[in-house]
């Protein structure tokens, strides 16, 4: 059985839903899901479809080339289609702190994550024992200021050699230059210790603590030139109060980055989100 995953947004018009479906039906397809959505203010619809094929005579890239003549054309459809078969390839980009590369590398080695990770680049030496004992090729490329264009050269070099389709950056200390960025452009997911846009830069916990706040956060957004300003894909809070010191909040907040870059990870490789004007479209 043949299953394919159709991701589309276009202006809003009359008979989208229906001529998808029909052309589905067509092509002797079951759809398996369905979902949409319509921003009313931009006039903008979008969709997710999943849909099986039985035949042994389907072809993916047929079905493509079928599918841009007969409605992308005729929409003026932005469209993927992705067949079940083939896994994403995600890179994971570290530094020192584990409990995310933890988090993930136990996700994937349990079946949880539906992707494949080639190997592991780390501006530091020290979490490449936790990649041994997954059996993850780790490669360590150094980043200091004078490098940091040949630092990412390598990684691009890297990157190209084992066609990555987007990059996690797992508590990774380092800014993503547009090098990168413009090769994966909403493919770059990264983790932020805080729930955005409140208390950014480098010590949020701090700044939430002289707040006495009462709740804390993280964010998982994709990278942009702005930092920590792409579109949002996942969120999450836990309530504090003020009984909880600056370590209590920095314990909460690791919990939380865990489980929000997990969530936003399944949601990419699952091919649940959809980026338009610096936004998200999550699908169930």
């Amino acid at each position: 059985m043949n299953k394919i995953t159709i991701l589309i947004n276009c202006n809003d018009q009359p008979g989208i839903i229906a001529s998808i479906t029909n052309f589905i039906a067509h092509h002797n397809g079951n759809i398996v899901y369905i979902d949409q959505h319509v921003d009313r203010e931009q006039n903008i619809f979008f969709m997710r479809l999943e849909s099986e094929f039985t035949s042994e005579s389907f072809s993916t890239e047929a079905f493509k080339g079928a599918f841009k003549d007969v409605l992308a054309d005729k929409f003026e459809m932005k469209w993927r289609i992705y067949s079940s078969e083939v896994k994403p390839k995600m890179a994971l980009f570290i530094s020192k702190y584990d409990h995310c590369l933890y988090d993930l590398l136990g996700r994937y080695n349990s079946g949880e994550l539906n992707l494949e990770i080639p190997f592991i680049i780390s501006n530091h030496n020290d979490l490449k024992p936790i990649a041994d004992n997954f059996n993850i090729p780790f490669y360590h490329i150094p980043v200091t200021k004078e490098t940091k264009s040949e630092a990412e050269d390598k990684q691009l070099e890297l990157l190209n050699e084992h066609k990555i389709d987007f990059i996690v950056l797992a508590r990774y200390m380092q800014i993503v230059s547009p090098k990168l960025i413009d090769k994966y452009p909403n493919k770059i997911i990264n983790i932020h210790h805080s729930f955005l846009p409140a208390f950014v830069g480098a010590k949020p916990y701090h700044s939430a603590y002289k707040r006495g706040v009462k709740i804390i956060g993280a964010t998982s957004h994709y990278v942009t030139e702005e930092l920590d300003a792409g579109p949002i894909i996942e969120q999450d809070v836990a309530r504090v109060t003020h009984a909880h010191s600056i370590s209590d909040l920095i314990a909460k907040g690791r919990d939380l980055e865990k489980i929000v870059l997990a969530n936003a990870v399944k949601l990419h490789a699952d091919r649940k989100v959809m980026v338009y004007n610096n936004k998200t479209v999550i699908f169930s």
